[in-house]
């Protein structure tokens, strides 16, 4: 693999951050690049490209979902996204321990040292929703920490799932083996939206896409390292999990009767794409956990800048039928 890294220390230290509607925003942002630069989150789609040969299946199967699930695509941002905190260089470690809330009678030992020293700043808190997701960056060491089903007893950090990536900047964005706490091993933090993306209008990466029922768990994509997917009676045009697909380029986002948000991430549809990543009990994007934000004591950003519509409304008038797919494996080095 030719794997390009970046500075993550020189990048931690370049950011000019200046205030715009109360929300601290930086040009760059950590989001930009937390892993190697031809990482496929970061990677444009060319306008011309072959498509999967199954393309119009796929969006039909898309189609049907969005219309059988409450007919939108929603955007979460409290109860099943991941806050993400970023770690100082001088950030208490703590060793966070696993904890077996599946019931599977065992513990994983690599889990375990992956979580032996994590500098986790002390108001962290995990998503409120039932996965309890929570994302640690600490640029300084070019780590990523990812859990699920985190929570504290006696003031002790547990996990149920999750992992470490190690030099990140170098990394894919890919967890290794079977860690991480989606079901395909993308990471959070590559594939979320964050507010300052939001409030800057440009969103650098593809976006990570959550549909209801996908392939079987035997068929998935690269950059997926797995799924969970079911289909029992093998019905057509189940997208497998890991495929990539996009808004048709030649679409004029200025033009379409949306929010700013909502055209900040159709651009971003159509320039990185998303990547199905996980299941859901609707289509779902995931924005960066408003924890992320009043966890430091500021104001949840969302409402404003999704115009004050609720979340399942900010994405419509997004032009679905214009959704084109790409082969499987697309981008693999």
């Amino acid at each position: 693999m030719n794997i390009i890294a970046h500075s993550s220390v020189a990048k931690a230290a370049v950011f000019s951050v200046s205030l715009m509607s109360g929300l601290a925003v930086a040009n760059p942002l950590p989001t930009d690049d937390v892993f190697a630069i031809n990482s496929f989150w970061y990677t444009p789609i060319p306008e011309q490209v072959p498509l999967h040969p199954n393309s119009e299946g796929f969006k039909k199967d898309f189609l049907r979902q969005k219309a059988a699930y409450y007919n939108t695509v929603n955007i979460q941002t409290t109860d099943y996204s991941s806050p993400v905190y970023l770690a100082a260089s001088n950030t208490p470690v703590t060793k966070v321990t696993q904890w077996d809330c599946m019931r599977q009678g065992f513990l994983d030992p690599n889990l375990g040292q992956q979580w032996l020293s994590v500098p986790i700043p002390s108001y962290a808190l995990p998503s409120k929703g039932t996965d309890a997701e929570m994302t640690i960056y600490q640029p300084s060491t070019d780590t990523v920490w990812e859990f699920w089903q985190a929570r504290k007893v006696n003031g002790a950090r547990q996990g149920c799932w999750g992992g470490q990536i190690k030099y990140a900047s170098t990394n894919y964005g890919i967890f290794p083996g079977h860690y991480g706490a989606t079901a395909t091993g993308l990471p959070f933090i590559g594939g979320q939206v964050t507010a300052e993306e939001l409030e800057r209008g440009e969103i650098k990466h593809a976006i990570g896409i959550a549909l209801v029922e996908v392939e079987d768990k035997a068929v998935y994509s690269w950059p997926a390292a797995r799924s969970d997917g079911v289909n029992p009676y093998k019905l057509a045009n189940r997208i497998p999990e890991g495929l990539r697909f996009r808004l048709d380029p030649s679409v004029n986002v200025d033009a379409l009767p949306m929010t700013k948000a909502g055209k900040t991430i159709a651009r971003a549809a159509q320039k990185y794409g998303f990547v199905v990543w996980d299941k859901s009990g609707a289509i779902a994007i995931r924005a960066q956990n408003s924890a992320s934000y009043t966890a430091l004591g500021k104001p949840d950003p969302y409402p404003a800048l999704f115009s004050y519509k609720p979340n399942y409304a900010v994405l419509q008038g997004f032009p679905w039928d214009k959704l084109q797919f790409l082969p499987m494996h697309y981008g693999r080095p």
